[in-house]
C-alpha cells in the first residue's frame, strides 16, 4: 500500500513520507499473542475426542473473530494511513476500503505546533497540529514518529516555499534597474 508518487505535480519531490507511530500496533500484537495462545492452550489442553475437538474449534473461530477487527483492521488502517511532505504541499492520506486525501499548499499554511505527551517523549512521537487557510481549518496528525524533526522540516519547507516565491531585495534591485535601463527618454519611473 505504497503512496501512489502519480499525485505529484512534475517539480514535487517527496521530502518525508511517513506512517502512524509503531506504537498503534502495540494492542493489535497484544490481541494476536493473545489469540495464538487460546488456540494452543485449547489444542493442548483439551481432551482428545468430539468435545475436545468442538472445544478447539470454537475457540479457534473465537479467535479468528478477535483478531480480525482487533489486530488485522488495526493493522491495515496503519499501512494505509500516509503522511506525506513534499516539496509544494503536505498530503494526508488514509481509508482502508474507501480512500479520502487532503492536500494542503505549504503556502496556506498559517501555523502548525506538536505537543508529546510523557509517553509519547519516551517512544518519539507525537501529535502534529496543522493550521491552515481554508474550510477545514485544523488537521491534526496524530502518532507521528519523531514528531520534533517532522515540524522542524515543515518549517523549513514552508520558509523555502515562501523564498521562491518571492522577491528578495538583490531581486528587487536588479527588477529596477533593468526597467530604468529600458525606458525610453523623458519618461519617468513612479
Amino acid at each position: 500500500m505504497a503512496f501512489p508518487d502519480d499525485v505529484l505535480t512534475e517539480d514535487e519531490h517527496v521530502v518525508l513520507h511517513l506512517h502512524p507511530h509503531w506504537k498503534a500496533l502495540i494492542r493489535p500484537v497484544v490481541v494476536l499473542l493473545l489469540a495464538v495462545a487460546a488456540v494452543v492452550a485449547s489444542i493442548v489442553l483439551l481432551p482428545a475426542g468430539t468435545a475436545g475437538t468442538i472445544g478447539m474449534w470454537v475457540v479457534v473461530a473465537a479467535a479468528v473473530v478477535a483478531v480480525v477487527p482487533f489486530a488485522v483492521w488495526p493493522w491495515l488502517v496503519r499501512r494505509t494511513t500516509h503522511y506525506v511532505l513534499t516539496n509544494e504541499r503536505v498530503l494526508l492520506q488514509h481509508g482502508v476500503l474507501s480512500r479520502d486525501r487532503r492536500d494542503i499548499p505549504l503556502n496556506r499554511v498559517n501555523d502548525h505546533s506538536m505537543s508529546q505527551r510523557f509517553v509519547e517523549r519516551l517512544l518519539g512521537c507525537g501529535t502534529l497540529t496543522i493550521e491552515s487557510a481554508g474550510e477545514r481549518g485544523q488537521s491534526v496528525l496524530v502518532d507521528i514518529p519523531h514528531v520534533e524533526r517532522v515540524q522542524t522540516t515543515l518549517y523549513e519547507l514552508i520558509e523555502a516555499n515562501h523564498d521562491k516565491h518571492t522577491l528578495g531585495d538583490g531581486e528587487m534591485r536588479e527588477i529596477l534597474k533593468e526597467a530604468r535601463e529600458t525606458r525610453p527618454a523623458g519618461e519617468t519611473v513612479q
